[in-house]
């Protein structure tokens, strides 16, 4: 027997060590896989099932609040009586479209439902100088008010919400990227200024100057006077 003979009777017997390593190797990395999305599996059944203790869940999740002290800026006194709240709701309708492109590839539209409310109020404070004359034997009063005004419209956020949206190509692609918070922040202002324009245009002003006078004349009515007369301003 030759040294070439050994040889070609040696190699077979290592590539076949090899092969047996090889396959050895990936059946292990198969059995680790399959380990893993069985766990994963279970998990999530016993999850859903609600029979999986949360502090033994590895996927579940940890809410922690690291919110600094509430720190008070300012008090304001105030010397106005709230005589009345308006509860408005509109359709916010906004479209934006490209020039020279169709809606299809370019443009967005957005239905926003915006729910808030308006309050009125009369300012004691701003009584003018004889705003309130009383009589020399004290059975007659004469109160002349001020006209009633409008607070800022105070728009629900927990009632608003984006009804329906269309997008273009190019505007879903922004959107994959990240959108632009800028667009929220139009749709409550929009909507914020169409129920502030509506509020005063509702007569709510007036239901002000009318309950703040009747409350005024059951006041005084009740400490003894026998003719109560409350005036409010008007063309303010």
């Amino acid at each position: 027997m030759t040294r070439s003979d050994k040889e070609e009777r040696v190699a077979p017997e290592r590539t076949i060590e090899v092969r047996v390593d090889r396959r050895h190797r990936m059946r292990t990395a198969l059995l680790a896989v399959a380990a893993i999305v069985a766990v994963v599996v279970a998990v999530s059944v016993l999850r859903g099932t609600q029979l999986l203790p949360g502090w033994l869940n590895p996927f579940g999740e940890e809410t922690k609040d690291r919110t600094g002290p509430v720190v008070l800026k300012s008090i304001r006194d105030l010397s106005r009586y709230e005589a009345a709240t308006g509860n408005f709701q509109v359709v916010v309708d906004l479209e934006r479209d490209a020039k020279f492109l169709p809606d299809a590839v370019r443009g967005q539209r957005t239905l926003f439902v915006g729910n808030g409310s308006v309050d009125a109020f009369v300012d004691f404070s701003s009584l003018r100088a004889g705003g309130v004359e009383v009589n020399a034997d004290r059975t007659a009063v004469t109160v002349r008010l001020p006209r009633a005004q409008l607070e800022p419209t105070n728009l629900d956020p927990a009632h608003s919400y984006v009804f329906a949206t269309q997008r273009g190509i190019f505007n879903r692609v922004g959107d994959f990227f990240g959108g632009n918070p800028d667009d929220q922040k139009q749709l409550y202002t929009l909507a914020a200024q169409k129920i502030q324009v509506a509020a005063q245009q509702s007569g709510l002003r007036e239901r002000a100057d009318q309950n703040t006078k009747l409350m005024l004349e059951n006041m005084l009515n009740a400490l003894g006077f026998e003719k109560v007369t409350v005036t409010a301003a008007t063309g303010q």
